[in-house]
């Protein structure tokens, strides 16, 4: 008891003084669904990558403070190369974006010559920088769909993602070999469980999960999808295969409706990108009041992986 109302304590001093250095600093908060409750409920913007890349992309604020992971904060650097982008944890990484690796990824594009590229924004600037076009879980659909049915695409890096995009364009797009460990490692026994104990709940799922989840979901979609699906949805109960960041969210939106998270093992009953959660309230205080780390991004980067990104920012 003590111990809650001790942290109860500290999250509200921090809370406190972020909110006063946005205002000294002219900064602005974006956070992703993933982040711990108490970032999420101070930010500016809360969203998913789509939404927060667009935020970024209108901004006035002289700093950006991005709540989430390494390449959500290159990609608002990307948009505002002269806007300071500070980011909480330099360590907050993706494995979906580490299964890329530039030079790996470039020589694969050389084995097929005659495709278009198009990188989902879970990967790093290099991987843009590569690439025709960007795309999200919420809009991927369409932007494949906007190029040519005779073009042919390679798709990366997410073979899941990828995989799910081609069953709904009929397209057969070559796939990189990634996957985010999140989603992927989703536990179908355990799925099978909980709708066994909770036969009246829907399954509803991010694409990055696995195709077998996606087969048997009741919904399919973005984080955001997932949200506003449970805010029309007329059930009463959830089993939701996704981060367990979005439920605080969703709780907060329906409060009247039970949400059961997926988790990837039988050890606990959560399913926490370890990445995400490395941000914590005392650490974005910390990056705002030191404006510190910084994303440093060269110039010649910027302008080859900004192509793309607008490309997107545009078709959406």
């Amino acid at each position: 008891m003590f111990n809650n109302f001790y942290k109860m304590k500290k999250n509200t001093y921090y809370q406190e003084k972020i909110i006063l250095l946005k205002k000294k600093k002219n900064a602005i908060i974006l956070a992703h669904y993933y982040q711990i409750p108490e970032i999420q409920d101070i930010a500016d913007y809360i969203g998913d990558s789509l939404f927060l890349a667009q935020m970024a992309n209108k901004t006035n604020a002289d700093i950006i403070i991005f709540a989430g992971v390494h390449f959500m904060a290159e990609t608002a650097k990307i948009l505002n190369p002269s806007k300071k982008v500070i980011i909480p944890d330099l360590e907050a990484g993706c494995s979906l974006a580490d299964s890329c690796k530039p030079k790996e990824f470039n020589d694969f594009i050389k084995k097929h010559p005659d495709h278009k590229v198009i990188s989902y924004i879970n990967c790093s600037a290099e991987i843009k920088a590569l690439s025709d076009l960007i795309c999200t879980s919420s809009n991927a659909v369409k932007m494949v769909n906007s190029f040519k049915r005779s073009e042919k695409i390679i798709f990366a890096p997410d073979k899941n993602l990828g995989n799910y995009i081609n069953s709904i364009t009929k397209r057969k797009m070559v796939l990189w070999n990634g996957s985010c460990e999140v989603h992927d490692l989703i536990s179908t026994e355990r799925i099978f469980q909980l709708k066994s104990e909770n036969p009246n709940a829907k399954l509803i799922a991010h694409p990055e999960c696995q195709a077998v989840i996606l087969e048997f979901s009741d919904f399919i979609g973005s984080t955001t999808g997932l949200l506003d699906y449970i805010k029309k949805d007329v059930s009463t109960k959830y089993i939701v295969a996704t981060e367990t960041g979005i439920i605080h969210q969703m709780k907060k939106e329906r409060p009247d409706k039970e949400f059961i998270i997926v988790p990837k093992n039988e050890t606990c009953s959560c399913n926490d990108c370890e990445h995400m959660k490395k941000n914590t309230i005392e650490k974005l205080y910390t990056c705002m009041k030191n404006e510190s780390p910084e994303i440093i991004l060269s110039e010649d980067l910027i302008e080859k992986a900004k192509k793309p990104l607008l490309k997107m920012l545009e078709l959406s």
